[in-house]
């Protein structure tokens, strides 16, 4: 496929095309501030707000690191026991939306949460610390957030040749130095592409923060939008790309000197599992820590809230039509998604310059920004140059792959990384065709990244609000909005219902994938 340099060129050349709509909205809008409106860019609460975002999203990254490598090698290259089931069940915290995820942090471990309610008895508890503010935030945003580097730190796991390993530890080297000295820095690429994804998060999201009553950048730019600012808002909106392009380089500087090709053979044979020894149930705790504070405590917060509405008389409607469009959008994001990744991860990887870094820094631009920025420039655009497109469902595809194509860039770069490239020229030596060494050499190896990217945009699209609700087809009634209605009416019961679902669906998905690496590993 590398033969054909002018159509990967032609397709990252679009997908750049596609990504830019939300920056030329930006600055279209930003032209119409005034004097006052730059000036406001400048003032010291504009900068304060600023260094609590980034020092929330900081944090958020450090913590998502500190629970997701351990997981993902505990997951992957050690007899912890029931290493299939955290292999399914950590990375599904990240179905939750942020909104839900924080209620039920606040329902479960606020001052008079359901936690104070059971020490109470026996205990005498009489209220609980509070939880809002930075701590509520970093806890929600690093429980909701740390899939991404789980996801990530695993299919790079699965695409590594043991053989570095097991020749360390031939030399003598215990399973923690192996660790350190070799599989960790094998990992960065994967980490990298994560941990830049975690930050990202917790620079875009809205619902946490503001459940959590801790003030961020997005929430400013949400007051600026609902008080009809729109080029202030704008200007603020610019300003948040800029800090992602700005992390984006960094992440790029950190890593670009550096090779993890796994080896010329390309072989992928499993690897002999690390025995823990003492250390398998301490590991097991921690897988278990993780899986019931992330995802179990919330969901039995929701069926709490579920039973309780229903006997005090609420009713929950009927949600196989939005079960059935959320799978069908989620499933098509997906797809379309990671096909339009696929070209820009080939030309940041294969043919390193300005213009792929260029392409690749543009990914990333539109998912520091919120969901109503990204759904309003869509809007816009469709209001004035395409309005057949309006409200339409490849509208709203083309909302989610603009949102969420870092994900799956993100993955496939890391996975394509890890495979030399000595492979592939020795297939076009041997007479195969540029698009044949893709199909029968190049796409059975990155079929971990393929896998991780599509899983981490089914799973985002899934929960996406804004966006949805803007752009969706008229009727067109997703799990997500439904969770939305519901919570804005108070309905607590009618909420729990679909966002279970949402939890449930994206499930089943989540495991066939892990199984099918299980498989392949």
């Amino acid at each position: 496929m590398y033969g054909y340099g002018w159509l990967l060129w032609a397709a990252g050349l679009v997908v750049g095309a596609i990504l830019l709509l939300p920056v030329a909205y930006l600055l279209i809008r930003s032209l119409e501030a005034g004097p006052a409106g730059w000036e406001n860019l400048v003032q010291g609460r504009t900068l304060l707000t600023l260094a609590r975002t980034l020092g929330l999203a900081l944090a958020v990254t450090g913590a998502s690191l500190v629970i997701a490598v351990p997981l993902a090698w505990l997951t992957v290259r050690t007899d912890v026991p029931l290493r299939r089931l955290w292999s399914i069940l950590t990375p599904l915290p990240l179905v939750m939306p942020s909104y839900v995820g924080a209620y039920l942090m606040v329902s479960a471990l606020g001052p008079r949460g359901l936690v104070q309610q059971l020490l109470e008895g026996p205990l005498g508890i009489q209220r609980l610390p509070p939880i809002y503010g930075f701590p509520g935030a970093l806890i929600t945003l690093t429980f909701l957030s740390y899939p991404y580097l789980l996801l990530s730190a695993r299919a790079t796991l699965l695409r590594l040749d043991p053989a570095l390993e097991e020749a360390a530890r031939n030399l003598g080297d215990s399973a923690w130095r192996v660790f350190w000295r070799v599989t960790l820095p094998l990992m960065r690429p994967g980490l990298g592409a994560g941990s830049l994804l975690v930050a990202l998060y917790a620079l875009r999201d809205f619902g946490a923060v503001a459940i959590m009553r801790y003030d961020t950048f997005t929430r400013v730019i949400y007051v600026q939008y609902r008080s009809f600012d729109r080029s202030q808002a704008a200007l603020l909106a610019l300003l948040l790309v800029a800090v992602t392009l700005v992390l984006v380089l960094l992440e790029f500087r950190i890593q670009r000197r550096a090779a993890y090709y796994q080896g010329v053979s390309g072989t992928a044979r499993p690897p002999s599992l690390v025995h823990l020894g003492r250390w398998r149930w301490p590991a097991f705790l921690f897988c278990a820590g993780v899986t019931f504070f992330a995802l179990v405590l919330p969901a039995l917060v929701l069926v709490y809230w579920l039973v309780r509405g229903l006997l005090a008389g609420e009713t929950v409607n009927d949600l196989g039509l939005a079960t059935w469009n959320s799978l069908l959008a989620s499933g098509l994001a997906a797809l379309v998604t990671t096909l339009a990744a696929l070209p820009v991860a080939i030309l940041v990887v294969r043919r390193p310059g300005r213009l792929s870094q260029l392409l690749e820094r543009l990914t990333y631009s539109a998912f520091a920004l919120p969901g109503i920025v990204i759904a309003l420039a869509l809007v816009f655009f469709g209001a004035n140059h395409a309005p057949w497109l309006y409200q339409t469902l490849p509208m709203l595809l083309l909302a989610y792959c603009i949102l969420f194509i870092p994900q799956a860039v993100g993955s496939l770069r890391a996975s394509l990384l890890q495979i030399h490239p000595s492979i592939e020229e020795a297939a076009r030596s041997l007479g195969r065709g540029p698009l044949s060494v893709f199909a029968t050499v190049t796409l059975p190896l990155l079929r971990p990244g393929l896998l991780a990217g599509m899983s981490l945009v089914f799973l985002t699209a899934m929960k996406e609000l804004p966006a949805t609700l803007l752009l969706a087809p008229i009727g067109f009634k997703t799990l997500a909005i439904a969770v939305w209605s519901s919570v804005s009416e108070a309905f607590f019961a009618a909420a729990a219902a679909p966002a279970l679902f949402i939890v449930l669906a994206s499930s089943l998905p989540m495991a066939l994938n892990i199984l099918r690496e299980e498989r392949d590993d």
